[in-house]
């Protein structure tokens, strides 16, 4: 190879290294704030239980909320559920304006012992056409959810 070569080849190599330790040095200082998602399905089928909060997402089951007085304030108790399977979720705080049962909602937080997740916050559906695409992505894998655009 001739000099000029060589010097491309270092030049190009020494670019590759810098920018594979710049994505490396973000994914290494973002590692902490990575919240996953899940559906209670997926959820109730990890071998073991994120002790790093997550996202759990779904429809709120009829009949499952609960509004429970408790020493440390007010605590809402509902149940999340995508046909397959449910987890109980326990929130100390003011809900959505358009939270409701048999609707799509998120919630972050973290799962306790018991398998109960105990969420820091609740996001619900903004208008009555809209479903959190996770949510919707999820539910139409599993068969549970229709989209009533495409019928599908």
């Amino acid at each position: 190879m001739t000099k000029k070569k060589n010097q491309r080849l270092v030049f190009f190599g020494g670019i590759f290294l810098a920018a594979t330790a710049a994505v490396a040095l973000t994914l290494f200082a973002l590692r902490g704030s990575i919240t996953y998602f899940y559906t209670p399905s997926e959820l109730i089928a990890l071998a073991e239980t994120p002790s790093s909060p997550i996202r759990l997402g779904g429809l709120v089951s009829t009949g499952s909320v609960e509004y429970v007085i408790a020493e440390t304030g007010d605590v809402v108790s509902f149940t999340i559920e995508d046909g397959s399977a449910d987890i109980r979720v326990n929130f100390a705080g003011l809900l959505p304006d358009l939270f409701r049962e048999g609707q799509g909602v998120i919630v972050q937080g973290r799962m306790t012992g018991n398998g109960v997740m105990t969420a820091d916050n609740v996001l619900a559906k903004h208008d009555e056409n809209y479903m959190p695409k996770e949510v919707a992505d999820a539910l139409k894998e599993q068969g549970v959810w229709q989209d009533e655009e495409s019928g599908s």
